[in-house]
């Protein structure tokens, strides 16, 4: 979980060029120089200032507005993921506020769909392969016989991230990507071992401290006024839960709609011609029909 935050922020930070996120810069440029490599992106300087030449993966103005704006529109369910729109600064062009849920989210979900339009070919494939990576590894089915070609894919993954990515982007986080194939083998399925429940229900129990000085006791005195009220609540009815978010798609679900009630009383002769077409268009029924 904690692998793929990490390695989604660097990604976004490189691509967005978000400042102390990012893993470009001058000296990167300058470990170019000293080890002679990549001799088109070593800074130059015309005696006043220093020029970075922009890289591959290097994003202008109008396709990071591009990128933003393409999130700023998605919409997802309730309960999926945090509201996007509000975590996007569009003025400054960055991501703020990311939980490791909403990182799990954009890193296999939305960041495919958010440069399908900009980047050049082979970047986007590199990056599309490693967001795919990562959807395959946290799938609830996995096939025994498929993980050394995930083992092999992970490893390509990295030899073109190599390719196009800065040697400062390559840090340890990145590199446990070729492990977690392995663990998978040895721990099990990776859905079955998050951490955002527990995460979650962590932050609930932290908002039960209001007395700072006795953290602990703030804390157990709330959860237990909350125990009591639920236990109670199972004797009244249409009662609503403490502490959990209502749904809006109940009544949908529960078969109300939510733009109002209709009720139709078909006639007779409604009914009885409904109840021919079932009859003549239903399998079971065409072995009795002369």
């Amino acid at each position: 979980m904690h692998v793929e935050k990490n390695v989604y922020d660097s990604v976004i930070g490189t691509l967005l060029n978000i400042q102390g996120k990012t893993k470009d810069g001058l000296n990167t440029c300058q470990d170019l120089t000293d080890m002679g490599i990549r001799l088109q992106l070593h800074p130059r300087s015309d005696g006043k200032k220093i020029y970075l030449p922009p890289a591959c993966h290097t994003l202008s103005r109008k396709e990071k507005i591009s990128f933003c704006q393409c999130l700023h529109r998605v919409k997802v369910p309730q309960g999926y993921s945090s509201n996007i729109k509000s975590l996007l600064q569009l003025k400054e062009l960055k991501l703020v506020g990311l939980k490791s849920h909403d990182c799990h989210v954009l890193m296999q979900q939305l960041l495919v769909v958010a440069i399908r339009d900009i980047l050049p070919n082979k970047v986007r494939l590199a990056i599309t392969r490693l967001c795919f990576f990562f959807n395959v590894i946290c799938s609830k089915v996995l096939d025994l016989v498929n993980f050394d070609d995930l083992e092999n894919e992970a490893a390509i993954i990295l030899f073109q991230l190599e390719m196009y990515f800065p040697l400062a982007f390559f840090d340890i986080m990145v590199h446990v990507i070729v492990h977690l194939v392995r663990e998978i083998k040895c721990c099990g399925p990776v859905y079955l071992r998050w951490m955002y429940l527990i995460e979650r229900y962590i932050k609930i129990l932290k908002g039960y401290t209001k007395i700072l000085h006795h953290p602990e006791a703030s804390i157990v005195e709330r959860y237990i006024a909350e125990e009591a009220i639920e236990f109670c609540l199972e004797y009244i009815e249409k009662a609503k839960p403490v502490g959990f978010p209502e749904s809006r798609h109940d009544d949908r679900v529960g078969g109300k709609g939510s733009r109002g009630l209709h009720v139709i009383t078909p006639s007779v002769e409604d009914l009885l011609q409904a109840h021919l077409y079932v009859l003549n268009n239903n399998n079971e029924v065409l072995s009795y029909i002369v």
